[in-house]
């Protein structure tokens, strides 16, 4: 259990579901790990339920480039330097189109794409060569679900920058790639605004297009991760790998 060992980690949005799933895996291989989340509160449980040393908890918001800035600044403070990076923070609310309006369509932009972004571009200057930087996007970026647009929107362009941020950091050997989980039981689902009779809803709706059936675990998904951050997949760039029950492939 050792792949990442002496290797520091920051995971945005790491306080709960697939981010703490992945603080976890990350730690049990040996990693220094840096979780951030927007609350203080969801960072304090996070460190009582994981209760190690290694594990830091910085509150930032990814939605808020000077909060980018702390972030940056307090990791290389306390590690110098970083390797691995899961840009894993983002949002997902589904609404028609009829019903986006700009405040809506720019919290999802702001968040999964602008924020994700500058959390790259402020970080790289304290990245090792030879790093690894894992992009959550989404099986919403292979397939029209329904009032997905703006949400989708957004993974489709994760997906695209693991490619083209691949290619401005191959000269340093920094690989990027991409998770897409598919309907995994995490507590984002309870984030956008639905009643609970709705949100019971889409998940039987979800889980029957699911081929396997089922939602799937956040640590089916941090076992993705891992993978590509380590150097198992010193070869493998600007890929992607879908954990999603075969929904988006089948």
């Amino acid at each position: 259990m050792t792949k990442l060992n002496n290797k520091v980690a920051v995971i945005t949005g790491g306080s709960t579901g697939i981010g703490l799933a992945t603080a976890k895996t990350f730690l049990a291989e040996g990693a220094k790990v840096v979780i951030t989340g927007r609350t203080q509160e969801t960072l304090d449980a996070a460190v009582a339920e994981v209760n190690n040393d290694n594990l830091t908890a910085i509150q930032s918001d990814t939605s808020k480039l000077d909060e980018i800035d702390t972030l940056a600044a307090q990791v290389k403070e306390q590690f110098g330097t970083i390797d691995i990076l899961f840009a894993n923070a983002g949002i997902a609310w589904f609404a028609p189109i009829d019903q986006v309006d700009e405040a809506f369509f720019d919290a999802h932009f702001n968040t999964n794409v602008k924020g994700l972004f500058f959390t790259i571009q402020k970080l790289l200057p304290i990245f090792n060569d030879g790093g690894s930087i894992v992009l959550n996007a989404s099986a919403v970026v292979h397939k029209g679900f329904e009032n997905g647009s703006v949400y989708s929107a957004t993974k489709g362009a994760v997906r695209n920058l693991a490619r083209t941020i691949s290619t401005d950091l191959a000269p340093r050997n920094i690989r990027v790639n991409v998770v897409s989980p598919g309907p995994i039981e995490t507590p984002i689902y309870g984030k956008m605004g639905m009643s609970e009779e709705q949100l019971a809803g889409m998940a039987e709706g979800f889980a029957a297009m699911v081929p396997m059936k089922r939602f799937g675990a956040s640590d089916e998904v941090a076992k993705a991760v891992l993978f590509l951050a380590s150097d198992d997949s010193s070869y493998v760039l600007g890929e992607e790998i879908l954990v999603d029950g075969g929904i988006a492939t089948i």
